[in-house]
C-alpha cells in the first residue's frame, strides 16, 4: 500500500531480487503478499472488522442496496463504477490510504489529486465533512458529478 511518498516497502525490497530468489522473497514477505483471488473481499472484511462495523450498516450509510453490496464485497458481482467502491469506503470510515488500497485491490484507478473531482473526494476522506449526501452536495456545489450509486446518476 502506498504511503503517498512513492514506493512501498515491498516495492523497495523487490528491486534487488533476482529470478532465482523469488521463492525466498515470497516466503520472507508472506505477511505482505496478498492472495489475489479474494484480496478485495478479505481486505474489506478485515477493515470492517477492525472498525467494528457491520456490512448492513455500511451499505445503508453508502445508500447501496444491501444485497448488491454483499455481492460486491464477496466478489460475486463486479462493478465498473468506481463511485460505488468510494461510497462503501466512505460509509465505512476508511482513511484515504485504506480507500486507495481498496481501489487498487478492486483493480480500479486510485484517486489522483491532479483531477479536480478526485482532489475534492480526497479532501472529503481526510476532513469527513458529513455523510455521502454532504459529500455529494460539495461535489455539486463545485460543479462536479456527485458520487453515483449502483448505476444511477442521481
Amino acid at each position: 500500500m502506498g504511503n503517498g511518498q512513492g514506493m512501498t516497502n515491498l516495492e523497495e525490497k523487490i528491486k534487488g531480487v533476482r529470478m532465482k530468489d523469488i521463492q525466498k522473497f515470497l516466503e520472507a514477505n508472506q505477511t505482505e503478499i496478498i492472495e489475489e483471488k479474494h484480496a478485495f473481499a478479505d481486505y474489506m472484511r478485515a477493515v470492517f472488522r477492525e472498525k467494528g462495523l457491520v456490512q448492513q450498516y455500511v451499505f445503508l450509510q453508502a445508500d447501496i442496496p444491501e444485497r448488491y453490496g454483499y455481492k460486491l464485497i464477496s466478489q460475486e458481482k463486479h462493478t465498473r463504477q468506481r463511485d460505488i467502491i468510494l461510497r462503501i469506503c466512505y460509509a465505512a470510515h476508511f482513511t484515504l490510504e485504506e480507500t486507495q488500497k481498496a481501489l487498487h485491490l478492486y483493480r480500479m484507478p486510485e484517486l489522483y489529486p491532479e483531477f479536480a473531482r478526485d482532489a475534492l473526494i480526497m479532501v472529503a476522506f481526510n476532513e469527513r465533512p458529513g455523510d455521502i449526501i454532504e459529500v455529494n452536495a460539495m461535489l455539486k456545489k463545485n460543479k462536479m458529478e456527485p458520487l453515483r450509486s449502483s448505476g444511477t446518476t442521481e
